[in-house]
């Protein structure tokens, strides 16, 4: 096992606030507009026992991100705001007798109109509290005119909320065409009806076809009353928006398994436009040589080591210098991240190339650094970490990269020597601290994920043409001979049709319910979504 893999990877692998980066865009200059992470957000909890304590943000009036003091077992949310533009589409209509001369709709003058705006308004504020991302609300534009259809399609913003009254045929088509992501709101119970709850399928969406007319819009962008629609909407299109041009250091340069090699990296950088940042591995070995030389860092990662072990529901089975030594590789990683001002890292030829540099391997600060709140990932998969960086923005916890195996009777099992143990993004798992199994060397978390817990699974192809995704619940947390966190999970849905359309390799794992979310934002990307759970594709 050891010398086929070792093999596979020498074959496949040739060779809420930020400090602006700029963010490359999708095909249009104006689909999203992001920013980076600030360098000081990446020392901040550097010596509270590799685990952070950073903050969450906190949300002031109209749902705007601002910064928060330590909150004590908590991980940074990391992400800049979703900006959203609401925009009420109206228009009013004069009597005129014994003929049609009214529309559908309940807003018939300038004061319902108001009202309206008013009651958007409280709606969005609620919304804007309650969200578990960072979401800006700017003030609601009414829109009679082609004048202000234009203002709100040029708007400084990430995404365009469209309350859709009455009228407003042109100014819909018009707001539309701003390439910005557009959701469409219609009222029909939650306050007076709208007229675009009659017309908005035949009408918009067709343009009194049988055919889907409509350029950047589908019936997965309208929601009718139910605010809780919109929210999962907005998520996606926060995790989209912070994971496009997302900037990430690379130590031995991008790679992949198999075909993936040549294919993640282009892909990564061509349809994510990830920022890839090289660091050789001849440039690493004299900053890890410096670092065990520094006589005050080796006794600040003895500390770090023993605060670690002296927290409830860890365990050690390797030789402790290993774990001492991966918290001085931590704080070097976190320093090239800091370099980069790059919220994300990976490691290339962690199976091999680094261990003899550090004397321990890379398992541990890994997991370390997706307990803070960063991102971090084994194996330099770029096929693969495109949906750990969307996923991660989009559920705002750490990913778990693993190695699926081969599905029956509806089991599964998934492994990898690093997880995350905040699994749930704030409570800590019960953890052993072993060797990586495949060198038998270092020091590796068995994070003993919770049984039951719900699931969510991504399945990238090496083309990043289409992804297949299901939710899953964990059903043990075994002890194979085989990499050191492992779960056995229950598939729900067609388990014969994942394993008929399983593509790529590595999978993607993380605690709760996101399909719905990744499926919305692969399609603003152009990549097909096949969801065994519902048996939908898109």
């Amino acid at each position: 096992m050891i010398a086929r893999k070792r093999g596979l990877e020498q074959a496949g692998h040739a060779g809420h606030r930020c400090c602006s980066h700029g963010r490359p865009s999708i095909g249009e200059k104006d689909f999203f507009s992001g920013k980076g992470v600030s360098r000081r957000d990446f020392l901040l909890g550097l010596g509270a026992a590799g685990v952070g304590a950073l903050a969450l943000s906190s949300r002031g009036a109209g749902g705007r991100a601002a910064e928060a003091g330590p909150v004590g077992g908590m991980p940074r949310r990391i992400g800049t705001p979703l900006r959203v533009k609401p925009a009420l589409v109206y228009d009013f209509y004069e009597r005129r007798e014994a003929t049609s001369w009214r529309p559908w709709g309940g807003l018939h003058n300038q004061g319902d109109v108001e009202a309206e705006i008013r009651r958007i308004e409280s709606e969005l504020k609620k919304l804007a509290s309650e969200a578990d991302f960072a979401v800006e609300v700017l003030p609601v534009a009414p829109v009679r005119t082609g004048e202000q259809a234009v203002a709100v399609r040029d708007a400084d913003c990430d995404a365009i909320l469209v309350y859709a009254a009455i009228g407003g045929f042109g100014e819909l088509e018009t707001i539309a065409s701003s390439k910005k992501p557009n959701v469409m709101f219609m009222r029909h119970k939650s306050g007076p009806v709208y007229l675009w709850y009659e017309i908005a399928h035949p009408h918009f969406l067709r343009k009194a076809t049988d055919e889907y007319k409509q350029p950047g819009m589908d019936v997965w962008d309208i929601v009718v009353d139910d605010y809780g629609e919109v929210l999962w909407r907005l998520r996606a299109l926060y995790g989209l928006k912070n994971a496009v041009g997302t900037r990430i250091v690379a130590i031995g340069d991008a790679g992949g398994w198999g075909i993936g090699y040549k294919l993640g990296p282009q892909t990564a950088r061509e349809i994510w436009k990830l920022d890839i940042k090289p660091v050789t591995y001849q440039d690493l070995e004299p900053m890890i040589k410096k670092m065990r030389e520094d006589q005050k860092a080796v006794e600040e990662a003895r500390r770090q080591t023993d605060e670690y072990l002296a927290q409830k529901g860890i365990s050690i089975h390797t030789d402790k210098k290993f774990l001492v030594n991966a918290f001085l590789l931590t704080r070097i990683f976190k320093e090239l991240m800091e370099k980069a001002d790059a919220p994300a890292i990976t490691v290339h030829h962690c199976m091999g190339t680094i261990m003899p540099m550090s004397q321990t391997t890379a398992c541990m600060p890994l997991s370390l650094l997706n307990d803070e709140g960063l991102m971090a990932f084994c194996e330099s998969d770029f096929v693969v970490i495109p949906s750990g960086i969307l996923l991660r923005y989009i559920s705002g916890k750490p990913m778990f990269l693993n190695d699926p195996t081969y599905p029956y009777d509806g089991v599964v099992t998934l492994a990898h020597c690093t997880a995350p143990r905040r699994m749930n993004g704030k409570d800590f798992e019960p953890t052993k601290v072993l060797t990586h199994y495949e060198s038998d060397y270092g020091a590796a978390p068995k994070v003993e994920m919770s049984k039951g817990q719900v699931i969510t699974n991504l399945v990238p192809d090496f083309a990043c043409k289409k992804w297949v995704g299901f939710k899953g619940k964990i059903i043990d947390h075994p002890f194979y001979d085989i990499c050191r966190s492992q779960i056995d999970i229950e598939v729900e849905g067609d388990w014969r049709k994942l394993l008929e359309d399983m593509r790529g390799f590595h999978w993607m794992t993380c605690y709760g319910d996101y399909l719905r979310e990744v499926g919305y934002a692969l399609k603003k990307l152009g990549i097909q979504w096949e969801n065994i759970t519902t048996g939908r594709s898109t």
